[in-house]
């Protein structure tokens, strides 16, 4: 599988560019973090993810690993192909679609182009089930160090987008001594702050 490309891109139209790399053209339907770097900078790096389907192959390109294990979460909820992952992906930051899946905000999601209300709730069961399941042999850890719900659901967001707990509870207790108030904000500042 093609996980990663590197080189000058050749031409972008509508989403997607053609990156050459080595003598080959890559062509990569790109969220829109990417896909505004790869403009300005008109050459970068691309995390990838392979969609092999009976009619046709193709390759879709992240800005970061975040973003890409994003976007594989995203597909994996029954109904949600490769396109609208990076629709969803798009049109709202990682760390607004981690937060609007943890607080389960079905009107944020469906603001996407082409998402019915269904398909948000069933992206929010989904995917904060198997988040929780992730985190429920933590829990006690969470309880014991007095996590808040908006903590509990930052955390979850978190690591909704790959870090594990244990860099996600220092994180969002600094972004706390930093000001940090609401979920947005903690998620936010943990970001920037856990590398």
């Amino acid at each position: 599988m093609i996980g990663y490309i590197k080189g000058k891109v050749l031409s972008a139209v509508d989403g997607v560019v053609l990156i050459e790399n080595n003598g080959i053209g890559y062509e990569i339907t790109c969220s829109a973090a990417v896909y505004q770097q790869l403009l300005e900078n008109n050459q970068g790096e691309v995390y990838t993810y392979l969609a092999v389907r009976e009619d046709a192959i193709a390759l879709y390109g992240f800005i970061s690993l975040e973003e890409k294990n994003m976007f594989l979460k995203l597909i994996s909820v029954s109904g949600i192909g490769p396109k609208m992952g990076i629709t969803v992906l798009s049109n709202m930051g990682l760390s607004d679609l981690a937060v609007k899946i943890a607080t389960s905000d079905v009107k944020g999601l469906t603001a996407v182009k082409g998402m019915g209300k269904k398909t948000a709730e069933r992206i929010i069961l989904e995917l904060r089930e198997k988040i929780t399941a992730d985190v429920s042999e933590d829990t006690p850890i969470l309880k014991q160090e007095a996590v808040s719900d908006d903590d509990q659901d930052a955390i979850i967001a978190l690591m909704s987008l790959g870090f594990t707990k244990q860099e996600c509870v220092p994180a969002i207790k600094k972004a706390k001594e930093n000001g940090a108030t609401t979920i947005e904000q903690l998620i936010a500042f943990a970001i920037k702050n856990i590398r």
